[in-house]
C-alpha cells in the first residue's frame, strides 16, 4: 500500500473551540481586514506592504520581529498599512527541505502534523494578540484553511499552486484577499484564470461537503518573476511589465484589477538585498503612470530580523533557514525611504 494513515486529525472546528480567539483578537482583526478590503477597492489610498520572514520557523523570533514592525507601522500609518507574513506552510520545488511550521513546529525535530496546525494557529493568535497586526498565510493545502479560517486577513496562492483547481475554487470562497501568484514558467494566462475563476461563484467538494462559495472580489495578481527553459530567472516588475500586465487585465471579466509586486524570488533571482532597489522601481512606476498608480497596490518583501540565511541548526535568533531575508536596519530603513515616496 503506498499510504500509511498515521492518524485522523481533529476537524477544523474542534481546533477553533479548543484555541479560540479573545474578543482583542477578533476585533482586531475585523477592524483591519475591512482597511485592507478599503485599499483593495481604492477608497483607502495606502499602500500595502506584506512584510516578513520566508518561513515562520521559530515562534519567539516571529514575534519579535512582528513587534518591531508594529513600531514601525505606526510611524508611517498614514502612508503604508503592513501585513506581517506569517508563512507557516513552504512548497518545496523538490519535495526536499523545511516544509513549514505546519510540518515541522520544532525544524530541529521530526514532523507531527498535529503539533504544526495547533503551533500554527498559536502563532498567528499571538501576533494579533501582541502586535495589533493582523497575518498573512500561503495556502499551501486548501484543506487547512479551516484550521485558521477565523484569523487570517490575506492569502496567497503559490507559483507552484496556482493552477490548481482546489486552490482556485477554495479562493473563491474566502472573504479576505488573496493574491494568485504567476506560475514559475510565466505564462500570465495562468494566473488571470486563476484570479477569474477565485472571483466567481462555483459548487465543489471540500472536506467532505458539496460547498457553495460566493466568489472572492479581492482576489488579485502577484508578480514574482519566473524561469525560462534553461532556469534562467526573468523578472517581471519592470515598467513594461507592470502595463503588459494591466493590459491583460482589462481583456478579462473581473471584479477587482489589482497587482502586488513580489520583491523577491525570481525578481531578485534569491539575492535578497536587490529587494530595495526593486521596491523603489515598483513606486517609481506607480508615481510615472495614472493608470499604475490605482492599478499596483502593493508590495511583498522577504524581511526577518537578520540579514541572509542559516542552514537548520546553526541557531542564529531571526535569521531564515530557507530563503534568504533583508535584515531589520535594512527592513526598517526601507519601509521609511517609501513612504517618504509615496
Amino acid at each position: 500500500m503506498g499510504m500509511e494513515f498515521n492518524r485522523k486529525l481533529p476537524i477544523p472546528k474542534l481546533i477553533k473551540e479548543m484555541y479560540p480567539l479573545s474578543e482583542k483578537v477578533a476585533k482586531v482583526k475585523a477592524e483591519r481586514d475591512e482597511q485592507i478590503k478599503a485599499i483593495f477597492r481604492g477608497e483607502d489610498k495606502r499602500f500595502l506592504l506584506i512584510i516578513g520572514p520566508c518561513s515562520a520557523d521559530r515562534e519567539d523570533a516571529v514575534l519579535d520581529y512582528s513587534c518591531r514592525l508594529a513600531k514601525l507601522q505606526e510611524k508611517v500609518k498614514d502612508k503604508i498599512f503592513m501585513i506581517p507574513r506569517i508563512y507557516t506552510g513552504k512548497p518545496r520545488t523538490t519535495g526536499e527541505g523545511y516544509k513549514g511550521m505546519v510540518h515541522q513546529p520544532d525544524p530541529s525535530k521530526g514532523e507531527n502534523m498535529l503539533d504544526g496546525i495547533i503551533a500554527v494557529r498559536r502563532l498567528h493568535t499571538q501576533v494579533i494578540e501582541e502586535s495589533g497586526l493582523v497575518c498573512a498565510d500561503e495556502m499551501l493545502y486548501p484543506e487547512n484553511y479551516r484550521y485558521l479560517s477565523d484569523i487570517l486577513s490575506y492569502v496567497a496562492v503559490g507559483a507552484r499552486s496556482v493552477e490548481n483547481q482546489e486552490h482556485r475554487l477554495v479562493a473563491s470562497g474566502m472573504d479576505i484577499p488573496v493574491g494568485m501568484k504567476n506560475p514559475t514558467g510565466g505564462d500570465y494566462s495562468v494566473m488571470l484564470n486563476a484570479i477569474t475563476a477565485a472571483q466567481n461563484p462555483h459548487m465543489f467538494i471540500y472536506r467532505g461537503w458539496e460547498v457553495v462559495s460566493s466568489g472572492n472580489p479581492y482576489a488579485h495578481a502577484i508578480m514574482r518573476g519566473y524561469s525560462n527553459k534553461h532556469g534562467n530567472n526573468i523578472p517581471n516588475y519592470h515598467y513594461e511589465d507592470m502595463n503588459l500586465i494591466y493590459e491583460m487585465y482589462i481583456g478579462k471579466e473581473v471584479r477587482n484589477r489589482t497587482v502586488i509586486v513580489d520583491c523577491n524570488h525570481a525578481n531578485s533571482g534569491k539575492q535578497y538585498e536587490e529587494q530595495i532597489r526593486i521596491a523603489k522601481e515598483v513606486l517609481y512606476s506607480k508615481r510615472h503612470s495614472e493608470q499604475l498608480g490605482d492599478f499596483i497596490k502593493g508590495l511583498m518583501i522577504e524581511s526577518y530580523i537578520e540579514d541572509g540565511a542559516q542552514k537548520i541548526g546553526e541557531g542564529i535568533y531571526g535569521k531564515s533557514i530557507t530563503d534568504p531575508c533583508l535584515g531589520w536596519e535594512k527592513s526598517e530603513r526601507l519601509v521609511c525611504e517609501l513612504a517618504e515616496a509615496l
